[in-house]
């Protein structure tokens, strides 16, 4: 493949805070406070921070190394990987398996964005707290916003009856598609890094104050004690661990794909280490403020934290929020807080697939994103009835797999030379033999283990 200039991070700051954008989502707001509640506190919390740290030092700095080194995306890269063995092609056909499940967490990530843009429109307009705290008003406005079956026939009726393009459905996904594909379409650093400079300030500013505020209601105290509760018998159950971990993996966004190419975009003289140390820092400190927001807000509201998924965001927080004074204002912030948390991460998730239309049919990027922007609003807007199931399919599945064969490609098929020498490019403290041994024998073998127990688990991430 002929050379082709890149774009590039304009320094470390755009850099770190794009990753983190691109790491912090909704595995950080309504997954990671059900599993803190679930599994009480400080024991869930305690096995999560060694496996982030873990993680954070083995799969991040690997896949921002493998891109860094290669120049390219995953289909690219792994191509060069496994030219060093003798056999590009081979490379190329593994490397399209990350870039496959980028785009269709991307697409199933459309559909929600598109439920987010409605709730934040909603809580800036005073909609969201109009519904007040009456939960079959608070279900009906979700049911008619996300709509859900398992057949066919009646996924076309819902579409005709309620019209595909209704502010309920359609209309919603492409603002949000629109918005995240302008930003795409200005390029790295004029598009992704700018706006992550400024939504993701915002985003640990705006969380910061909605836990000032909510730790003045009375009743939140007894959220924070339950957060800070250890339970030393917990510990030793291997379940608490395996949900830890399968959040950790999720969570801090190794997938084989956007990472990888978020490190194609870095200089050469940028230290990787240290990047990926402050992105697992920053991606768990959002986790942590989601957690100090939703389990004093439910306690205040006096609910069980007990479900997870949209369930959780779009219902039973929406009740409480409505029930407590200022109710109306912490809506708004949160589901403003929430917006940010997931453009972020929809940017990063259609990057690999236009990096892919840019690397191998040498297209420009306006038309590239064009092309993948087109394509994810078609199927985003099909499979709104089974968004649970395409969710679930590509987290179990595809993302661990992808994270997998990027570890494999990096410990197993590079070099060890070259290998150490992509991560240690622009280190202050360069890492070498206890990195690339936990990487190969710790990460890869772990990151086979995600595969195994979330298709026997149902997902855990």
């Amino acid at each position: 493949m002929s050379e082709m200039k890149r774009d590039n991070f304009k320094n470390r700051a755009g850099f770190i805070l794009a990753c983190i954008g691109s790491a912090v989502g909704m595995g950080n707001i309504w997954r990671f406070p059900v599993l803190v509640s679930a599994y009480g506190g400080m024991t869930f919390l305690i096995p999560y921070f060694i496996f982030v740290v873990l993680i954070a030092s083995t799969g991040v700095m690997e896949e921002f190394a493998l891109g860094r080194w290669a120049g390219a995306g995953p289909v690219d890269a792994f191509g060069k990987c496994t030219e060093q063995r003798g056999s590009r092609k081979t490379g190329e056909l593994i490397g399209a398996i990350p870039v496959i499940g980028s785009m269709m967490l991307a697409i199933g990530y459309t559909v929600v964005m598109g439920w987010i843009f409605k709730y934040c429109f909603m809580g800036i307009s005073g909609g969201l707290y109009a519904l007040g705290t009456d939960m079959g008003s608070i279900v009906g406005a979700f049911g008619a916003t996300a709509p859900e079956t398992e057949k066919l026939g009646e996924a076309v009726g819902m579409m005709f009856s309620q019209g595909i393009f209704t502010l309920g459905n359609g209309v919603w996904q492409i603002v949000g598609l629109a918005c995240a594909l302008v930003i795409m379409a200005m390029g790295i650093s004029g598009g992704i890094e700018r706006v992550n400079k400024i939504m993701m300030p915002l985003l640990f500013g705006l969380f910061l104050c909605l836990c000032v505020y909510i730790a003045t209601l009375p009743g939140s105290g007894a959220g924070y004690r339950y957060i800070f509760t250890l339970d030393p018998a917990g510990l030793a159950d291997p379940i608490v661990w395996v949900f830890a971990f399968g959040q950790a993996f999720f969570s801090l966004s190794v997938a084989g794909n956007g990472s990888v190419i978020y490190g194609s975009y870095l200089k050469k003289d940028e230290d990787i280490p240290f990047s990926a140390r402050n992105v697992a820092i920053f991606d768990t400190l959002a986790a942590l403020l989601a957690a100090f927001v939703i389990i004093p807000a439910m306690a205040v509201g006096g609910a069980e934290l007990s479900k997870g998924g949209p369930g959780l965001m779009f219902i039973y927080l929406v009740n409480v929020f409505n029930g407590m004074t200022g109710g109306r204002i912490v809506g708004m912030i949160f589901f403003i807080c929430v917006l940010f948390a997931g453009f972020s991460s929809i940017v990063n998730l259609y990057e690999a697939p236009v990096a892919f239309m840019q690397e191998k049919f040498r297209l420009k990027r306006v038309p590239a994103v064009a092309v993948i922007g087109a394509l994810g609003a078609f199927i985003s807007l099909i499979i709104q009835p089974w968004t649970s199931q395409w969710m679930d399919v590509v987290s179990i599945y595809i993302c661990p797999l992808g994270a997998m064969l990027a570890g494999i490609m990096f410990f197993w098929v590079l070099k060890k030379e070259t290998a150490l020498e992509a991560v240690n490019c622009g280190a202050k403290k360069p890492v070498g033999k206890v990195f690339y041994a936990l990487g190969k024998y710790g990460y890869c073998v772990l990151a086979l283990v995600a595969l195994i127990l979330g298709a026997k688990l149902g997902g855990i991430g």
